[in-house]
């Protein structure tokens, strides 16, 4: 079977976005182009990940071109999207392996990420190897979600991004950890609470 890909080049918007409430929120990159609307799940530390690494790569970017790259230094507040997600969310699959990459010639961001798949592997030379066959196989790899940004774009994506995952449970001032609606048990102080 030929490998799915979830092209949008440009996509008219892509955001991160969470559906449910804190501590129980289900992480999702979503892309859309007029009607069409691909949402793929993923892990809150993957959101951090790609926002942190998004930023990193745009900065590098600047640097190398010694500022005449079309990115911006900081999200333009003219393209900040603070909407919710597309209704309705509809998981195409769970992301596991990510990639970024800049395109120097049209000066795009390109972010593909791509469905979890179960390896059998017995070392992690195996493991490794199979991972690389994966990333190379365009024909028959798994399900995949790739999108070209602008320099813009991928800021103001990275920013809402990282706004997404802070808006969470607050952490408890002692031990970092987040606090829970139904209480917490705090390490630091033995899940011992003193009287008033």
């Amino acid at each position: 079977m030929s490998r799915q890909v979830f092209l949008y080049d440009p996509p008219d918007r892509f955001v991160a976005g969470t559906v449910g409430l804190p501590g129980r929120r289900t992480f999702f990159l979503q892309a859309t182009a007029g009607p069409r609307v691909t949402s793929v799940a993923l892990e809150k530390a993957q959101v951090a990940a790609l926002a942190e690494r998004m930023d990193e790569l745009l900065d590098e970017v600047v640097r190398r071109s010694g500022g005449n790259a079309a990115v911006p230094a900081v999200a333009p507040a003219e393209i900040a999207d603070t909407g919710p997600l597309d209704s309705p969310v509809e998981e195409e699959f769970r992301v596991g392996t990510m990639a970024l990459a800049w395109d120097g010639e049209e000066q795009r961001m390109v972010v593909e990420a791509q469905a979890l798949v179960e390896l059998d592997a017995e070392t992690a030379e195996d493991l490794a190897e199979a991972e690389e066959r994966l990333l190379q196989d365009e024909e028959n790899g798994p399900p995949m979600l790739r999108v070209r940004l602008t320099g813009a774009q991928a800021r103001a994506f990275a920013k809402r991004a990282l706004d997404v995952v802070n808006a969470g449970r607050p952490p408890c001032p002692l031990c970092s950890l987040p606090l829970d609606p139904e209480g917490h048990v705090c390490p630091r102080q033995n899940g011992y609470r003193r009287g008033a």
